[in-house]
């Protein structure tokens, strides 16, 4: 089974370049520890919510831009193994030095994913999203958003994942509980779809809500607390 290490982070604007160098250069050693894939978006379409949002989940200032970015593991030892080594190389402090955005406000977690649609093709866009599941829900949201996935599929998109909160830690100032006020015995969703290009996602979103089959089934979550956004591809390593 893969696993994944989902971040969420807030980036000064006029940081973009040096985000972006900073992010290439953790690629290039991240692959020797064994992340098989390293994708970062950066926010383009991220809109505000009435009770969650993803400037909110990271405590966004006014100058700043959402990142929504993942690692991918052959599974859960590999990234812990990862971590471990990540944690231990000085080229990690090096390439961070200065980190070009306060990490004390990126939201870090291990999910695994549940579902997985995958074809060959360019990823240029993303539509992430955090999602607050009650783990007595779990197999019910697993089959909703599994014939979700296919029809979003069919209307364009290059690759649909969800993963289920695995290694969720909670932070001092924040977290993905907090982003989306999990309650009780929520769990976290992590999830993403992958798109050829934004135009192609525009034009896929007008068809998929429109599609009587993503209404066939009650939401076994409570939508208001989802937090979406989309995001241009700035690295795809």
């Amino acid at each position: 089974m893969s696993y994944i290490a989902g971040f969420v982070a807030a980036v000064p604007a006029a940081n973009k370049e040096a985000y972006r160098n900073f992010v290439a250069k953790a690629a290039s050693v991240l692959k020797e520890f064994g992340t098989t894939r390293m994708v970062e978006g950066w926010g383009d379409d991220v809109p505000g919510g009435k009770i969650t949002d993803f400037r909110g989940a990271v405590k966004a200032k006014s100058d700043e831009v959402i990142t929504f970015s993942w690692h991918e593991y052959a599974d859960k030892a590999a990234a812990d193994a990862a971590y471990h080594a990540m944690m231990s190389d000085p080229r990690m402090a090096e390439i961070g030095a200065p980190m070009p955005f306060d990490g004390q406000r990126m939201i870090i977690g291990g999910f695994t994913p549940f579902i997985d649609l995958n074809t060959t093709g360019e990823t240029g866009y993303i539509d992430g999203s955090l999602v607050p599941v009650s783990a007595a829900n779990k197999q019910a949201y697993f089959a909703v958003a599994a014939k979700q996935a296919a029809v979003i599929k069919e209307h364009g998109a290059t690759r649909v994942v969800e993963a289920w909160g695995d290694d969720v830690p909670d932070g001092k100032i924040t977290d993905y509980r907090g982003a989306v006020k999990a309650t009780g015995d929520e769990v976290v969703v992590y999830a993403w779809v992958e798109w050829p290009s934004k135009q192609v996602r525009d034009e896929a979103w007008k068809k998929v809500i429109a599609d009587p089959r993503m209404y066939a089934d009650a939401m076994p979550y409570d939508n208001q607390r989802r937090v979406h956004g989309g995001f241009a591809t700035i690295l795809d390593a």
